[in-house]
């Protein structure tokens, strides 16, 4: 079963500020991380999220928030993602040392 993948504004906001920012060596660099991301991140979760586990946030929030890892070293991101049905809904991309989710961050 494949399932459709709906990034939501949060998630977008946070792809473009981290693209934005200025540890990047150069546009380009910024540019590729984000298009690798995305064509990473895409294809895995259309084909099997649930293969994904909870977030740490999760219980604390109440609800199934699952989290896939992207990047490595010191450049980890955390992709939030709920499943409903067969619609995953990416709701944060976070860099994995900010601190803990709150209700008011989804």
């Amino acid at each position: 079963m494949a399932f459709v993948v709906i990034i939501g504004r949060r998630a977008q906001a946070d792809i473009a500020n981290t693209v934005a920012g200025s540890g990047w060596p150069s546009p380009v660099a910024a540019n590729r991380w984000r298009m690798s991301l995305l064509s990473a991140v895409i294809p895995k979760l259309e084909a099997d999220p649930k293969r994904y586990p909870q977030s740490d946030d999760a219980a604390r929030l109440g609800f199934d928030l699952r989290e896939m890892l992207y990047g490595r070293r010191r450049h980890v991101y955390q992709v939030l993602f709920t499943i409903d049905g067969d619609v995953v809904n990416v709701l944060r991309v976070r860099h994995a040392a900010q601190d803990r989710l709150t209700e008011d961050d989804l």
